[in-house]
């Protein structure tokens, strides 16, 4: 019992740390965007927001195989989705510009969506066909112009802690634009703050980037192989992970 109520105090203070960084950070997004075109100080200021926000945290990242990450060259990051921490883990520590290819929600969060959208990141309404295919069409053009993207293809956060079926969305973006798919695995940020009650607890968790998947290789009708072929790198080095997630 005192170890939950430690627990809900503590909560309590990164719940009111992450919403005094995402005002200061927000404008500061919003400010910058107005003095770079390609949204790379805007994401740096994200990157930022990410850093603090888990070092007020008490949160812990290590990072393995970064050098799988081929320098200027564009890409679409595939990551497993677990916590709302996901979002920090990554921006802190993928060590490469992105751009999120995130739900419309997101987006609706005063400050925070103004901010997404400084940073050149792309709203995805799925409950919307047509705009969802507009958002991934405009994606797949940001890709071949020379700009990665990051999606979470089970296309919310886990329920219970487990890989969820991936939605083919972004398979689509990425054989549109011919691009590389580089597997992103999370592990641990379940323990710290999972979908099911607002509890979160400091933790150590590991981020993991996979050697790239090249897609020019497969057409149209191989999608659901290389869908597979994904998931199984991911849901792999997931697995493997026991120590700091969750066993599926």
């Amino acid at each position: 019992m005192q170890s939950d109520f430690i627990y809900r105090l503590y909560t309590y203070f990164v719940i009111v740390w992450v919403i005094l960084l995402t005002l200061i950070f927000g404008m500061a997004a919003i400010i910058l965007s107005f003095f770079s075109k390609t949204g790379n100080l805007p994401h740096l200021a994200a990157r930022m927001w990410g850093r603090l926000i888990l070092w007020g945290s008490g949160i812990k990242v290590s990072v393995k195989g970064a050098a799988n990450i081929v320098p200027n060259r564009s890409a679409i990051y595939m990551c497993n989705h677990q916590s709302n921490f996901d979002i920090p883990v990554l921006l802190a520590f993928l060590p490469v510009q992105f751009r999120w290819l995130a739900k419309a929600e997101l987006f609706r969060i005063p400050i925070f969506g103004r901010g997404m959208r400084g940073c050149g990141y792309i709203s995805i309404d799925r409950s919307n066909r047509p705009s969802a295919f507009e958002s991934l069409a405009l994606a797949a053009r940001k890709i071949q112009s020379g700009v990665s993207v990051l999606i979470f293809p089970e296309g919310t956060r886990s329920s219970d802690g487990c890989i969820r079926p991936f939605k083919k969305g972004g398979f689509v973006m990425a054989l549109n634009a011919k691009a590389p798919v580089l597997p992103v695995i999370i592990n641990g940020t379940w323990d710290i703050m999972s979908k099911s009650k607002l509890l979160i607890k400091p933790g150590r968790v590991q981020l993991e980037i996979k050697e790239p998947i090249e897609t020019i290789t497969y057409s149209r009708d191989r999608l659901e192989e290389l869908m597979h072929n994904v998931r199984t790198v991911i849901e792999s080095s997931y697995n493997r992970g026991k120590r700091l997630s969750k066993q599926c």
